[in-house]
Parts: C-alpha cells; sequence; structure tokens
C-alpha cells in the first residue's frame, strides 16, 4: 500500500473502507466501534477482505456519486464494462424514523459487452482472532466462528454462492447484487429491492447536501469534506467519532497507533461548531443530548473521551496476531487516554453549548439542563485551571501548564458569561468575570516567551506549538495584535517544514515526531490568512489540498518527504479545518465580488 486509497461508505451506524481497485478491506459491524468483519487494512494476509479480481486489462478508477456518500468504481478494459456502486442504506421511513440497517449493498451495474471477474469473498469476524467458516445455505452464504466469541455474517447475492465461496470465473450481461448483512434477512432479497435502496439512500445523501451551506468557491470540497463528518456522526447517541479506523500509524514501523473509533469531547465539539454552521442545527441538538447524558450528576467530572454510547471505561488491548499496517504494531483496541486530564476540553466544549445558546436563546431544548452542565463546567475549570495536565496532544508521560488548555480555560468562563447574558440570569457575574480576568492575565505574562517573541507550547517554555495558532480564533488576541503576527510568525519559522507543519518538534513521550499533523498546518495557514498574508496563505492551502487521496479524502497525518496519507483515516480533525480554512477564503472572494458590483 503506497497510499490511503480509500473511499469511505455508512449510514451513521457503522462505515466500511473501500480501496480505489473495489477491495472492502475494512469495517466493523454493527456499529462503528464493534469487531472487525474485513481488517486487511491491517493484516494483508489475514484480516479479511472483498475484492473484485479482474485481469490486468482493466483499467479502474473511482468516484463518488454527486454529493452523495455512494462510492462508484469503474472497470473498463476497452470491450467491457462495468460498475460497481457500493453504499451502505440510509433513508427515512414514512413514519419518520431512518432506516439503516448494518448492511453493505454492492450494486453492480452492466455497461457493455461480458466482463468477468472472480469473487473474492474472505470475511474474516471479530478481527480474526479465530477461524471465520463460510457455507452455502441456498439463500445465503452464511458466515460464522467456532472457537472464541460467536459471530456470525450472511450474504445474498443473484450470482451462483457456489461460484462466489469457490472464486470461480463470473462473466455477465445484466447487472447483479451482492447484500452483506449482519443480520440474517426476513424478506427475500432481490436485484430490484436492492436498486430501490440504493435509489432511496441517493435520495437521502442528495437532500442532506442540498440543505447543507453551498460556498462560490471550494464547495466540492467543502461539500466532500461536510458529508465526510456526517459518515463519522454516530445517530443512535449524538456521538461524533474521531475516524472509523485503529491502529493506523502516524509514521510507518513506529508504534503510535491508536484506536480512534471513540468520541473526543474535543474533537467532536469543533466538528458540531463547524457542522451548525453549514446548517446542520440537528448535529449540534444530538451532540447537546449526548452531552447531558454522560453528565448525569452535578459533581461528575468530564473525561475528555467516550465510547460511542456514552462508556466510560475504554480499557486498551493489543491484538499481537495482526501484523499492523505496513507491519506497524501493536494493533490496539480501546484507547488508554481515557484517564487522561486535559483542561482544555471545557472551553471547546463550552463554545459549541454557547452557539446554541446565542442562536436559540431560551426556548433550547433541554436548556435548563445545559444550563446546569454550563455551571458544573464553570465550578471544574475553577478548580483545575491553575493545575499541569496532558495538554491537546495527550502526552502520556508529565503534566504541564500548556498555554493551549489555559487558553481554552479562558475560553470557558469567557463563554459562561456569555451564556449568562443570553439567558439574562446575571447570576455569579461579577465572580466570573474577575475569574476570566485572573485567567488572561495569567496567560498573558506566562504564556508569553519575550526571548522568543512568541505564545509558546507551555509556561517558562521555548518550545513552539501550533496549537498557540488559535488564540486569535477563540477570541483571546485580537489578528493584528504584534504579540499574535510574532506568535504566528515564530510557529511557522520553527514548525514548519516542505509546507507542512509539526504539532511540535519537542521530544515527547515517543521522540521526535517525524509526521506532519494535517490540522496544524490548516491552522497556519488560517492565521496567515488571519494576519493579512493572504496571498502566501491561499498558494499553501491550494499545495495542501492537493495532497488529498483520490477522492478529496485526508487522514491524520502527511509524511513531511512523500506527502503520503498516515494515521487513522478519514479524520474528522483533518477535514472540520479544512471547511474552516475553504470557507474562509470563500468568503473573502465574496466580500471582493460584492464590493466589484457595487462599483
Amino acid at each position: 500500500m503506497d497510499n490511503l486509497d480509500y473511499g469511505i461508505i455508512g449510514n451513521c451506524k457503522s462505515a466500511a473502507l473501500i480501496s480505489k481497485t473495489g477491495s472492502l478491506d475494512w469495517c466493523c459491524l454493527p456499529n462503528f466501534n464493534s469487531a472487525a468483519i474485513f481488517a486487511k487494512l491491517l493484516d494483508e494476509k489475514k484480516g479479511g477482505s472483498f475484492e473484485f479480481l479482474v485481469d490486468d486489462k482493466y483499467k479502474i478508477t473511482q468516484e463518488y456519486l454527486w454529493e452523495t456518500n455512494i462510492l462508484n468504481t469503474l472497470f473498463d478494459d476497452g470491450e467491457n464494462t462495468f460498475q460497481v456502486i457500493d453504499f451502505m442504506p440510509r433513508y427515512m421511513r414514512e413514519d419518520g424514523s431512518f432506516y439503516a440497517p448494518p448492511d453493505i449493498i454492492r450494486f453492480i451495474r452492466h455497461i457493455k459487452g461480458k466482463p468477468k471477474f472472480r469473487v473474492k469473498y474472505d470475511p474474516k469476524l471479530d478481527f480474526a482472532m479465530e477461524k471465520t467458516y463460510n457455507s452455502n445455505q441456498q439463500n445465503y452464504i452464511k458466515s460464522h466462528t467456532k472457537e472464541g466469541k460467536y459471530d456470525s455474517l450472511f450474504l445474498y447475492s443473484n450470482y451462483n454462492l457456489d461460484d462466489i465461496l469457490e472464486q470461480n470465473e463470473i462473466e455477465f450481461t445484466s447487472n447483479a447484487y451482492f447484500v452483506l448483512g449482519y443480520n440474517e434477512k426476513l424478506i427475500p432479497q432481490s436485484l430490484d429491492r436492492a436498486y430501490l435502496k440504493f435509489q432511496r439512500t441517493k435520495t437521502y445523501w442528495m437532500n442532506w447536501s442540498a440543505k447543507t451551506t453551498h460556498y462560490k468557491n471550494y464547495n466540492d470540497i467543502i461539500m466532500r469534506s461536510a458529508l465526510v463528518l456526517k459518515s463519522l456522526s454516530y445517530e443512535k447517541s449524538g456521538a461524533v467519532l474521531a475516524a472509523v479506523t485503529t491502529s493506523l500509524p502516524e509514521t510507518i514501523g513506529e508504534e503510535r497507533n491508536w484506536d480512534y473509533r471513540f468520541c473526543w469531547i474535543r474533537d467532536a465539539s469543533m466538528v458540531i461548531k463547524v457542522m451548525a454552521g453549514l446548517g446542520h442545527k440537528n448535529s449540534a441538538k444530538d451532540f447537546l443530548q449526548f452531552i447531558i447524558d454522560i453528565i448525569p450528576n452535578k459533581d461528575e467530572k468530564i473525561q475528555i473521551m467516550y465510547g460511542i454510547n456514552g462508556e466510560k471505561e475504554l480499557t486498551e488491548h493489543i491484538l499481537s496476531h495482526l501484523s499492523g499496517y505496513e507491519n506497524s504494531h501493536p494493533v490496539r483496541i480501546g484507547n488508554a487516554a481515557y484517564i487522561q486530564k486535559q483542561n482544555d476540553i471545557y472551553g471547546i466544549l463550552m463554545e459549541v453549548i454557547y452557539q446554541q445558546f446565542n442562536q436559540f436563546e431560551t426556548s433550547l431544548e433541554n436548556a435548563e439542563e445545559l444550563w446546569t452542565v454550563v455551571r458544573g463546567i464553570v465550578r471544574i475549570v475553577e478548580e483545575n485551571w491553575q493545575k499541569p495536565d496532558k495538554g491537546i496532544w495527550e502526552l502520556r508521560t508529565e503534566d504541564r501548564h500548556f498555554v493551549f488548555s489555559k487558553l481554552l480555560c479562558w475560553v470557558a468562563i469567557d463563554r459562561a458569561i456569555k451564556i449568562g447574558e443570553v439567558l439574562r440570569m446575571g447570576m455569579n457575574d461579577s465572580h466570573w468575570r474577575s475569574l476570566r480576568a485572573e485567567i488572561y492575565t495569567d496567560i498573558y505574562n506566562n504564556g508569553w516567551n519575550e526571548e522568543v517573541q512568541a505564545y509558546t507550547q507551555s509556561y517558562g517554555s521555548k518550545d513552539m506549538d501550533a496549537s498557540t495558532l488559535l488564540m486569535e480564533q477563540y477570541g483571546f488576541i485580537d489578528a493584528a495584535d504584534p504579540r499574535f503576527v510574532s506568535t504566528v510568525q515564530a510557529t511557522e519559522k520553527e514548525l514548519c517544514k516542505d509546507g507542512l507543519m509539526y504539532r511540535y518538534k519537542n521530544k515527547d513521550d515517543f521522540g521526535e515526531p517525524s509526521s506532519s499533523f494535517t490540522i496544524c498546518t490548516f491552522w497556519l495557514i488560517d492565521s496567515l490568512y488571519k494576519i493579512g498574508e493572504k496571498k502566501k496563505a491561499k498558494k499553501m492551502f491550494d499545495k495542501l489540498i492537493s495532497y488529498s487521496n483520490h477522492l478529496g479524502l485526508f487522514s491524520e497525518d502527511l509524511d513531511f518527504k512523500t506527502k503520503r496519507l498516515l494515521g487513522n483515516f478519514p479524520q474528522a480533525y483533518s477535514h472540520l479545518a479544512l471547511i474552516e480554512t475553504a470557507a474562509n477564503f470563500s468568503e473573502d472572494d465574496e466580500d471582493e465580488n460584492a464590493w466589484l458590483h457595487e462599483l
């Protein structure tokens, strides 16, 4: 594998990754956080896949159907052509509920000639921990385990099931289908039924996209990123995942491999802020309900992350039988970071709550419960803002006084004050205001390093950190302030390499980072734009978006030299930053055009 050349399909309950040659290499069913049924992504030999094997004459191309999460892979050898249309069903029923079963449908559309392929159907249930047995049950192929934890899977098709199991060559002149279901189907499956689900799912995604804010410039990449973020949302609880994969390495051959199939409060809050800005208010409403559900008690501290159903214990295990992506091991499920303390999560969450109150005022559903959450967060911040923590980058060793953590504590109190103003409560006003001023002064005096003329990673440190670039975005400092301009310039000088950004360069628990964290480059571009270096920023942005994969998708990291995608995929963090940055450029051009029209 040279790159993460995959497309994502999903239905807001789970997702699958399809390679650019049409191979289904990753999927967990029935939910995002379930055990994998295909994991070739993490072990080419043992992981399992669902592929269409064709001879070398076929040219294979891939694209999404317009403004949908439906993937189209075209196989063409000049004389014989067919399409594989991949999707997970999602559409509204007549009663207003969503039909989104744990199914993958692969619709085979015959275009011309007599195409031939062999099907490699090789599911490996429960992360391939035990052997998976496949058998023809007349109406379907059943796959199941006998040892270890029992699991099963069902495949329906109008092709001969023995031909599928035995990988016999199939020649065809008409359309066909595969329905892969976690549950046995109670209604007979057919080509017409599969096609109807395709049309209904297509309509759902096009309607969703139509409700998304459209931009004059960069609209296609903004829309694709928005569709990715929607794919990472879990309908049942309102949680938002960081990514749909586990253990894709930040650097090939190293051990920075983490399970990202969880909801980080910080990442999810940032996603929701962007989605609400794109017109999807229900996403914010659902996420805030998730927050209310996971904080039932007034004295309960907020974890940095939760399971997608609100699980609080995310114990980390190593799957030693899997070799890992390009032999980068260990393969981990679960994430030990859930026990970490990060003070920045409070401010980012409070920002989302403030936006909702600002928009809907007291008519907001669950307003009283949210106000209780707000007051609880203020109490937690007041007790903890002076303490060191693990910081935004989740360093697993020593705690420090990170500037970004302090900044977000300031944001938490600032937004709490503003929420109080919206609600006309006025309570705790003077106390909260003095607390906000105290935190501001602390950051202003201790976060700034006079020698390097910048806000640095932590108090007393000369090390630069990309997260300080967000100080302007959160309203702590004005873009024209000499301190911010100087911080942007010093951060770029220290952390930018070949047009890409380090998060930081000082050694952490695993040595010096050797790949670029994609969101940080977007942050730099955004900051350069804000301080007036617009041409430079736009040039960097256009270069950065060219490093996406063939479908416009980004993972967490980029290799500095080769620009290949690394880390878990697709990454919510990267796509939300892409949207924010692209929207800035688009708005700027629109403003300029409006000025021209006035003339």
